[in-house]
């Protein structure tokens, strides 16, 4: 009879089990998602002056609201994987012509030229020289969307293709691309000057080509010549300072410096006769045990010690990073410099960004662009679960750049104004 009694209870207990089962799923969904996290402007870094007070009137992104797509935005890592394995969606394909320079070491530059398809908005000549990410190039989908973009709004476009990234250029020198050889950027932005004596130039770095192009700037005061602005998205500031980072499992930081190692090997295997043939004149501390090292290599930072190093003949990888990296150089820069970082971007610490922050407490031509979202070189918008094209860092670097372009305009108006008052007394 007692047994009887108890049967019917039997379902509400199993129905409680589902319950709690699908409440652990949700909890793990809107962790994972991170549904939670609100959504804000940016959080900005710069010091006071005319400069940043004229950037926060005329960039309404600087603090307009940045509001990724409401199912999946506010993942870091999800942006990032999306920029990663799609790049960007329905993304355009852009009409250049490729440039070829022959380095002095016998190496083969190239970097793809894109004309504006419109008049820019104070009417100048202006050119972007692009600098792409870990072994990008031109076609990546991130680019194309970029470059589109600015073509559109009066930019002629220079993106450098990293030595050694595309797949249908073979190499011509025992060399590739390293994390901070300026070398093929300068050869690209001094071509860029030669041939288009009256264009200014606004540098772009994504990842780490910011890398590239803030220590191109900072290695001398002629570099910045001609130069606008700079903006640098993305990066990590120092390798000395993310190697230990990178291999922590924090936010999965050790899977990603994984998957990159596994992308880098690929690329420098796929140049195997071009590095280490027997008829190649390698670098004397590249050896044939290098190639076996770079097989088992599970990390950058192995690939790095045993191969990449050894192309600029560095004895160790803490001179390689402590030399390659723009940190030494960032306080060098004089022309106005925008500094982007997400703050849920899985593959750069939060402790390399205080390299940043500080920078713009010393410098007034410095501003740090914080967001809470965006991932690594994602900033994806949109509704609710599909991104439009354009991302928000897109648009930002537009902005900045033609608001840059507006503050030298009227800085040269005013002094013509001066300079006419001055020969009328």
């Amino acid at each position: 009879m007692n047994a009887m009694l108890e049967t019917p209870e039997l379902p509400a207990v199993f129905d409680g089990v589902k319950l709690a089962a699908v409440a652990a799923v949700l909890y793990v969904i809107v962790r994972c998602l991170n549904l939670k996290s609100p959504t804000a402007p940016p959080d900005l870094y710069f010091q006071d002056s005319g400069l940043s007070r004229f950037l926060l009137k005329s960039c309404p992104l600087l603090t307009k609201e940045y509001i990724p797509p409401l199912i999946w935005g506010k993942s870091g890592h999800i942006q990032t994987a999306l920029y990663g394995k799609m790049g960007r969606v329905r993304s355009p394909h852009p009409y250049g012509h490729r440039k070829f320079i022959t380095m002095s070491d016998g190496a083969t530059s190239t970097f793809d030229l894109f004309e504006p398809l419109a008049e820019h908005c104070v009417g100048d000549d202006v050119t972007m020289v692009i600098c792409p990410g870990i072994a990008n190039h031109s076609e990546k989908q991130y680019i194309r969307t970029f470059v589109d973009y600015a073509q559109k709004n009066g930019y002629r476009c220079a993106v450098l293709n990293h030595l050694g990234a595309l797949p249908n250029i073979e190499l011509t020198s025992p060399r590739m691309f390293t994390y901070g050889c300026t070398w093929e950027f300068g050869a690209m932005v001094n071509y860029i000057k030669k041939t288009y004596p009256q264009t200014q130039l606004i540098v772009v770095g994504f990842s780490l080509g910011g890398n590239i192009v803030c220590k191109y700037l900072g290695e001398t005061q002629a570099n910045q010549e001609k130069v606008l602005c700079c903006i640098s998205v993305c990066q990590g500031y120092s390798a000395l300072r993310a190697q230990e980072t990178f291999m922590q499992w924090d936010q999965c930081r050790r899977f990603y410096n994984f998957l990159m190692a596994d992308n880098m090997k690929k690329i420098i295997l796929s140049h195997r006769q071009a590095l280490f043939g027997d008829h190649v004149k390698k670098p004397q501390s590249l050896e044939d045990t290098d190639l076996s090292r770079l097989y088992t290599a599970t990390s950058l930072m192995q690939i790095d010690d045993n191969v990449m190093r050894k192309f600029h003949g560095y004895n160790s990888l803490k001179e390689y990073y402590e030399e390659e990296s723009c940190m030494r150089y960032l306080h060098r820069i004089y022309v106005p410099l925008m500094l982007v970082n997400a703050a849920d971007d899985p593959l750069v610490h939060e402790s390399l960004l205080t390299i940043p922050k500080s920078l713009s407490e010393k410098r007034e031509n410095v501003m740090f662009v914080l967001p809470l979202h965006g991932g690594h070189l994602g900033f994806f918008e949109g509704s609710v679960l599909f991104p439009e094209p354009l991302t928000w860092m897109d648009k930002l670097v537009v902005e900045y750049a033609n608001a840059i372009c507006q503050w030298e305009r009227s800085k040269s108006q005013c002094s013509d104004t001066e300079q006419m008052e001055a020969e009328l007394e």
